[in-house]
């Protein structure tokens, strides 16, 4: 499990180059940078160019990709052009609003998936069933922005119960902490336990229908145990795969909420900074955010060897397998 660990880490490296290298073509490719903002419309154009040399923005793309990887490689993400602030600072200051943001929707989202979807393959083809399979639709079917100005149309504008937007540290109000995250990590896991939804009732009907439950049943075993210790379990093993994929739109969604609820997160700041030419900022947002992505992946996947102990041999010697199946 160890080396299997260790060669996921090792194939993250050139994902990660690969993508530096689309993310930084991309932001050179767009029109624009961030000189006439901070400068402003009456700038001249000796003016510009002199802080386009002081950036580095004059050099030529290889020059400065490569001067931005060494950069990275060393811990340093580099700076704001608009506030002077490291990016690492800027992240340290959003990444917890983002992962606890992240980590509520997730939760919520499974608190409604599993039940739901174990409901719902109990009873296929009930009235109860078919009313949940179209709410998850429709919930697949909205857009997030759609979700959360719904959400704080009715809850905050209507019945006044929460705050619209902002955020309060944990730390510093616990309860105001819980009245700003409600309303967003609700809207959040809503939207991802649609989808959620759908693919663990059709992994548990698949399971239903496999040997060992005949088998089980053919014990008399109880109905509960069955279903939850042998139907249940092993339809997580894919259910995690969906999950694991899932996770990119869980970061994706909270661009948009963050943006929606005013939640001073990692999105909210990736999305400010693009809409203010600050690349270095836009960059660095996206490498962060790609790492979390992708080491969200690796625990999701190394889960597997938890939940299936065949998983786990089969992934403690990779290579061992593969010359004997050759």
């Amino acid at each position: 499990m160890l080396r299997y660990a260790a060669f996921r880490v090792l194939q993250m490296i050139p994902v990660m180059a690969v993508l530096s290298f689309i993310v930084f073509l991309a932001l050179y490719l767009i029109p624009g940078d961030p000189t006439g903002m901070l400068l402003g419309g009456e700038a001249t154009p000796a003016a510009i160019d002199a802080l386009r040399q002081k950036w580095g923005l004059n050099d030529p793309l290889p020059v400065r990709y490569a001067h931005w990887i060494s950069n990275i490689a060393h811990g340093d993400l580099g700076d704001s052009v608009l506030n002077g602030r490291s990016v690492l600072q800027l992240a340290r200051s959003a990444f917890p609003v983002t992962l606890e943001l992240a980590t509520l929707g997730l939760v919520i989202a499974l608190l409604i998936a599993v039940p739901a979807a174990v409901y719902c393959s109990t009873r296929r083809g009930s009235v109860a069933d078919s009313g949940v399979r179209l709410v998850a639709f429709l919930g697949m079917s909205a857009p997030t922005f759609w979700l959360g100005l719904i959400a704080i149309s009715v809850f905050a504008v209507h019945l006044r119960w929460l705050p619209s937007n902002g955020f309060v540290p944990f730390a510093r109000d616990p309860i105001g902490n819980v009245r700003t995250m409600v309303l967003p990590a609700c809207t959040l896991g809503f939207f991802l336990s649609t989808q959620l939804m759908r693919y663990l009732r059709a992994g548990i009907i698949r399971t239903m229908y496999e040997p060992h439950v005949r088998t089980a049943r053919s014990k008399g075993l109880f109905d509960s145990t069955i279903m939850f210790r042998h139907i249940v379990w092993n339809a997580l093993i894919p259910f995690l795969t969906v999950l694991g994929i899932q996770v990119g739109e869980l970061l994706g969604g909270t661009v948009v909420i963050e943006e929606v609820f005013g939640l001073p997160g990692m999105g909210r700041l990736a999305l400010q900074a693009l809409l203010g030419r600050d690349y270095q900022v836009v960059a660095g947002m996206v490498m962060l955010l790609a790492a979390l992505f992708l080491s969200l992946n690796l625990i999701v996947d190394l889960t597997y060897g938890l939940l299936d102990p065949r998983v786990r041999h089969r992934r403690s010697a990779p290579f061992e397998l593969d010359s004997e199946a050759s």
